[in-house]
C-alpha cells in the first residue's frame, strides 16, 4: 500500500465552517480505498488558489519532494490550483515520480492522453478566476459609480450588507472625526496622536487599538469627507455615504502632512498666548511663568512693552463681558421686538453665488473627462486633478447646505440673547481652552504697550448694546443691519450656558483643543 498525502482546500474560512472539507475527505478516502492508497497525512486549506504563494500548499510540496509520500490524492483539479504556476509545480512533481491522483475525475497521468487532458482542466480552472475577476471587477465598478464602496468599510463605518451604503458608526466615527482635528490643529504627530487615540478608544472592527500605519491611512483616506479612492488603481468617485469630517478640514490635515503647512508645538499651554500684540512692533506676546504666576512680554530687544500679568488680564475680560449682561428689563424689551429684529435675507444671493461656483467646478469635472478621452492627460494626473475637483465641490456643497439649513429666524435671535445675557458667566465656569476661543470670539484689537494692555468687545456685543438702544426708543426702528448675518448665522447651534445641578459649561461651538 503507498503512502500518499491528501490536500483538501475551500477559498474562505467561512466556507471552511461548512461541510466542503469534511465532503473532499470522505470522496479521498473513498478513492484511496479503491486504489488500495494510504493517506499518512492530511492537508488542510483555507485559502484561494487564484494566487500563487499558499503557504500549506508550498509546505506539502516540499515535502514531496524530500520523499515524505510517494503520492498526492486531491478531489478535484481546481482544488489543488487555479493559477498556472502551481500548476507547473505539480506537473513537475509528476515529472519526478511522484503519482498524482484525482479522486472524482478520471485522469492518468501517466498517459499522454490523461495528463492533457488535466493541463486541459487546469487551463479551464485559470480561466474560470479571469473570468470571475472580470466580472467582479464590472460589479465593483458599478457600484462605486452608484458612490457605493464595494469593500469592507473603513474604522468610524459600520458595514450594512452587499451593494449597501456604509453609515458612520455612532460610537467610532466621534473619535475618528476627533483624530482628524487633533492632527489639525499642529499639536499632534502621528504617534503622539496614536496614543492619544488609544486612551480614547479608538479600535479596530475586530476590537484591536489603532497602530502608527492605521493612523497615517485613516488619515489619507477622503473616504471620511465623501470620496471614494481606490488604492490599487488610485481611481476617484464621488461617494453617496455620509461624511464624517468636512472637505476643508480632509484638506487642512493633507497639507500638514505634506507639508505645506507647518504643525505647531506649544510647550506651555498659557491662556493668552498669542493673542495679544506689542503695539510697538506687532509681534506677539510670549507667556512666561515665574514664582507660580504667567507673564506677557515681548521679545522684542529695546522694546518699550515690559510684563504683564495674565490675571489682570483675565480680570479685565471678565470685566467687560460683566458690563455688556443684558438686564431682564433689556430681555423683555427684546424679544418683544424680535420680528423687527430679524435680519433681511442674505443668504439666497450667497447661496446663488456659491452654486453658481460649484456649477463652474463640475463644468470643470466635465472638461478634464473630455481630456482624459481626447488623450490630452495621463491617467495619474486626471486622478489627481479629479480629487481636487471633487474637494472643492464637496466643500461648496457644504456652505451651501450650511446656508439653507441655518436661516435666521427669531428661534436664532433668542439663542443669540441669551448667550449674551450669559456670556461672562460662561466665561468664568469654562476651561482654559474654552476661554482662549471665548477671548478670541468676544474681543477684538488685543495691545500692549509698557505695562498696560487694551481690546475691544467684538462688533457683535457692542452691536447688541446698540439694539437694546434702539428698542428703548419708541418712534425709532431698529436697524437690524447692525448685525453681521454671518455671526447670527454661527449661532444657530448655540446653547446657553448650563447654570443648575453643578453642570460644567460645555457649549458646542468651544471644541476643547
Amino acid at each position: 500500500m503507498k503512502s500518499c498525502f491528501g490536500y483538501v482546500r475551500v477559498s474562505t474560512i467561512k466556507q471552511g465552517d461548512g461541510v466542503s472539507l469534511e465532503a473532499q475527505k470522505d470522496a479521498i478516502l473513498e478513492y484511496a480505498k479503491r486504489k488500495n492508497l494510504a493517506i499518512t497525512e492530511w492537508w488542510e486549506e483555507k485559502e484561494t488558489a487564484a494566487k500563487q504563494g499558499r503557504p500549506i500548499f508550498n509546505c506539502m510540496v516540499s515535502k514531496l519532494k524530500r520523499g515524505d509520500a510517494k503520492g498526492l490524492v486531491i478531489h478535484k483539479i481546481d482544488r489543488s490550483a487555479r493559477n498556472y504556476h502551481d500548476w507547473a509545480i505539480i506537473s513537475d512533481l509528476a515529472d519526478s515520480g511522484i503519482e498524482f491522483h484525482i479522486a472524482t475525475e478520471s485522469f492518468d497521468f501517466n498517459t499522454y492522453g490523461g495528463r492533457m487532458a488535466a493541463d486541459f482542466m487546469a487551463v479551464v480552472a485559470a480561466n474560470y478566476v479571469r473570468n470571475l475577476k472580470t466580472e467582479i471587477r464590472k460589479g465593483q465598478l458599478g457600484q462605486l459609480k452608484a458612490g457605493l464602496l464595494p469593500w469592507a468599510a473603513p474604522v468610524g463605518y459600520r458595514n450594512n450588507g452587499a451593494a449597501k451604503l456604509k453609515t458612520p458608526d455612532v460610537i467610532m466615527a466621534p473619535k475618528v472625526e476627533r483624530a482628524f482635528k487633533l492632527y489639525a490643529s499642529g499639536t499632534h504627530s502621528i504617534r503622539t496622536l496614536v496614543v492619544d487615540m488609544r486612551k480614547q478608544g479608538l479600535r479596530s472592527h475586530n476590537g484591536k487599538p489603532l497602530h502608527k500605519r492605521s493612523i497615517e491611512l485613516m488619515l489619507s483616506n477622503p473616504f471620511y469627507c465623501g470620496i471614494i479612492r481606490v488604492r490599487k488603481t488610485g481611481e476617484i468617485f464621488k461617494g453617496a455615504h455620509t461624511p464624517i469630517i468636512t472637505a476643508e478640514l480632509f484638506q487642512r490635515v493633507q497639507d500638514i502632512k505634506s507639508g505645506k503647512k507647518v504643525k505647531k508645538f506649544t510647550r506651555h499651554n498659557h491662556l493668552f498666548r498669542g493673542l495679544f500684540r506689542c503695539q510697538h512692533c506687532g509681534h506677539a506676546l510670549i507667556g512666561e511663568l515665574q514664582k507660580g504666576n504667567v507673564y506677557y512680554r515681548c521679545q522684542t530687544m529695546g522694546c518699550a512693552t515690559k510684563t504683564i500679568r495674565e490675571d489682570r488680564v483675565n480680570d479685565a475680560v471678565v470685566a467687560i463681558l460683566h458690563n455688556l449682561i443684558l438686564t431682564p428689563d433689556d430681555l423683555a424689551c427684546a424679544h418683544e421686538r424680535l420680528p423687527s429684529l430679524l435680519v433681511p435675507d442674505a443668504e439666497g444671493n450667497k447661496c446663488t453665488g456659491l452654486t453658481l461656483q460649484r456649477d463652474r467646478v463640475t463644468a470643470r469635472l466635465d472638461r478634464l473627462m473630455e481630456m482624459m478621452l481626447d488623450g490630452l492627460i495621463d491617467g495619474d494626473a486626471f486622478q489627481t486633478k479629479k480629487q481636487e475637483l471633487l474637494l472643492e465641490q464637496r466643500r461648496l456643497d457644504e456652505q451651501i447646505e450650511i446656508e439653507r439649513s441655518n436661516t435666521i429666524t427669531e428661534e436664532v435671535l433668542r439663542k443669540f440673547l441669551e448667550l449674551a445675557t450669559n456670556l461672562a458667566t460662561l466665561y468664568q465656569n469654562a476651561t482654559k481652552p474654552e476661554k482662549r476661543r471665548i477671548v478670541e470670539w468676544a474681543t477684538s484689537n488685543r495691545t500692549a504697550t509698557g505695562k498696560s494692555f487694551c481690546f475691544e468687545p467684538s462688533k457683535w456685543l457692542t452691536g447688541t448694546k446698540a439694539m437694546l438702544d434702539a428698542c428703548s426708543c419708541a418712534e425709532q426702528r431698529p436697524n437690524s443691519r447692525i448685525f453681521d448675518p454671518d455671526v447670527l448665522r454661527s449661532l444657530t447651534n448655540l446653547e446657553p450656558p448650563k447654570t443648575t445641578n453643578g453642570d460644567s459649561l460645555e457649549p458646542p461651538f468651544l471644541e476643547a483643543a
